[in-house]
């Protein structure tokens, strides 16, 4: 698969004169090169790291993840923007933004090389039920090197309280609040990085192979429940990836906080991850860990984001603590009601 491949060049090169401290030196030591500890490492997925590393390292820059609000949209329509429902087309037809174009998650690569110059857009802005779906495929999107791809925060649900019901209004739940635990679970093991057998032996080649792959596959396991991770989460490999004070206020049993901007690239971290089983991410609203499970999957792990994140299994202790733990509950104070069209 062809892939356009996208790259910002700042045009302002910073040179620093300041000697590091001990500490900075050891921290720049650390960071600078972060697979130090498997140089002789000649895995594919490990050269997709480093190739998305010096693409960008999009997955630990300050735009991860790439999400917009509904009223910033709103507020947009009449800029240079560009806005691509993903939703079912039946559902599109009942009712979307105006001006926004359909377009399913299989065909995104194709809207992209062949229907659109992406980068004559300021932004180009992904919609579907509830923010999810689009917060995954904008993660990809942004890895294939589309720098100005959001996904819209709660998806429609966000738009008008019409889609909100159907969608976000009738996914919080409480059900399961009663079996969070407070206690840490650590790390413990060490794994080989997912094997992808693309065949392939350059970063870039792997990384358009994946690419094709993954589009080929489409969204089937990449959600998944919170009614099937409680039944058996000693079936998944559960990942917290949110704050400190939020992982200990409440969370799945069994589940590994990795920390945001921490994790995500660095091979030490990687390298706790089963490769041998499935792995769950959860966050707040299940947006961030939509970016976080695109990136996750196009390295080869089994990856699934939680639908409706810690919204679908805690949500009333959300929001009693939304104001100490600044908790994003889907409430209607999230709806806007702004206008859509049905032609």
């Amino acid at each position: 698969m062809k892939l356009f491949k996208y790259f910002i060049f700042s045009a302002l090169f910073v040179i620093p004169f300041i000697f590091p401290s001990c500490g900075e030196t050891q921290q720049k030591s650390e960071g600078s090169n972060k697979q130090s500890a498997v140089k002789k490492d000649t895995s594919e997925a490990l050269k997709l790291i480093m190739y998305l590393e010096e693409m960008g390292d999009y997955v630990n820059g300050r735009n991860f993840p790439s999400l917009i609000k509904a009223s910033s949209v709103f507020e947009e329509m009449d800029g240079n923007i560009h806005i691509i429902d993903m939703r079912h087309a039946d559902v599109y037809n009942k009712g979307h933004i105006k001006n926004a174009v359909n377009v399913r998650f299989n065909n995104l690569p194709n809207h992209f090389e062949n229907e659109i110059i992406p980068f004559e857009f300021d932004k180009i802005i992904l919609v579907c039920y509830g923010g999810q779906i689009a917060s995954y495929s904008a993660s990809l999107l942004r890895l294939m090197g589309y720098g100005n791809v959001y996904s819209m925060r709660w998806g429609m649900s966000a738009w008008n309280e019409k889609f909100a019901k159907d969608y976000w209004l009738s996914g919080v739940s409480s059900k399961f609040q009663d079996q969070i635990e407070k206690e840490s679970n650590t790390k413990t093991e060490r794994y080989n990085l997912p094997d992808l057998n693309t065949g392939m032996k350059k970063g870039e080649d792997i990384h358009s192979a994946r690419f094709e792959s993954i589009f080929k596959e489409g969204l089937k396991d990449v959600f998944v429940s919170a009614d099937q991770v409680f039944e058996n989460p000693e079936n998944y490999y559960i990942i917290n990836y949110d704050r400190k004070d939020k992982y200990l206020a409440g969370h799945i049993p069994g589940s590994i906080r990795y920390k945001p901007n921490a994790t995500l690239g660095i091979v030490s971290e990687m390298e706790t991850i089963p490769v041998d089983k499935d792995v769950v991410v959860y966050c707040g609203t299940g947006h961030n860990s939509g970016f976080v499970t695109a990136y996750l999957r196009l390295l080869g792990y089994n990856a699934q984001t939680l639908e409706h994140g810690a919204n679908s299994f805690m949500y009333d202790k959300m929001i009693e603590d939304r104001a100490t733990l600044s908790w994003l509950p889907f409430t209607d104070q999230e709806i806007h009601n702004y206008h859509f069209v049905t032609e």
